[in-house]
């Protein structure tokens, strides 16, 4: 978190990417990253570090497009238009570099939601975030309104985004192995309650909005209606829960079915 001249705090939302943490999906593309040029020819003996093209350090990236704090394009779930395929439609048309950046940019919602941690579910079952949720914060905070982005706070980032072993918990062990209960995800319901309020971009910090135990059905649901999801968020218990202003920076990818990026906001002081 830091200040600047204008008298706004910024809050970094991104998780930080590391071959030692669980930042890629574990049925995808394992994140890495090599030192590609370094300085000099050095290093140990088992892992020597070249100087191939000069004095400077550069690496190359091993990177799936849903690693590290990322979001979803409809095109991620939606097969396009043309293709006769089952749930085709014009939103599978739309891959992540046509979305808007005004769609990840606008007011904040933060809805905790770390109740559902003390829910007991079965192994590699997750609990829902409900519509009752959403309302209930609604009586507290005031009416969801179109062009907010809701970010729902369960907290699954702190207890189980770490480097090695313990990191397991945080994807692999419960959609893998089914060992351990899911993170907190989005129910169809919910998804509706919030696309009727004219909401078209959603944030978790969790390493999906869909269930570990049936993940395909909420994004159909609603990247299929032109929403977007923002999934492994961080931080988000540094919000309020109204006042911030969210952003998301996504790299441009052509044709892609979504983008890591950089999530934070801005808060007055």
């Amino acid at each position: 978190m830091m200040s600047n001249s204008t008298n706004q705090r910024i809050v970094d939302l991104s998780l930080l990417v590391g071959e030692e943490y669980p930042c890629s999906w574990p049925t995808h593309v394992p994140f890495q990253q090599k030192i590609y040029n370094y300085f000099a020819n050095t290093g140990a003996a088992d892992a020597p570090l070249f100087s191939h093209h000069g004095a400077y350090h550069t690496r190359w990236l091993l990177i799936d497009e849903h690693t590290g704090t990322h979001f979803d394009a409809p095109a991620h779930f939606l097969p396009p238009e043309e293709s006769g395929l089952e749930h085709a439609g014009p939103q599978g048309n739309v891959s992540a570099e046509q979305v808007p950046l005004e769609q990840l940019i606008g007011p904040a919602v933060v809805i905790d939601v770390s109740v559902l941690l003390d829910q007991e579910v079965e192994d590699g079952q997750s609990p829902y975030i409900r519509a009752g949720h959403v309302q209930q914060a609604e009586a507290e905070f005031g009416d969801i309104e179109a062009g907010d982005i809701v970010l729902f706070r369960s907290g699954w980032d702190r207890l189980h985004y770490k480097p090695g072993p313990e990191g397991s918990a945080y994807v692999t062990d419960p959609f893998l192995h089914q060992t351990g209960p899911g993170w907190p995800a989005l129910s169809i319901e919910a998804a509706d309650y919030l696309l009727e309020r004219g909401v078209s971009c959603v944030g978790i910090d969790s390493p999906s909005m869909g269930s570990a135990h049936d993940g395909a059905a909420v994004h159909i649901a609603a990247l299929g209606q032109g929403c977007v999801f923002i999934e492994s968020l961080a931080n988000l218990d540094k919000l309020p829960e109204r006042g911030a202003t969210f952003f998301f920076a996504p790299l441009r990818l052509a044709r892609s079915s979504g983008a890591p990026g950089r999530a934070f906001a801005m808060l007055s002081s």
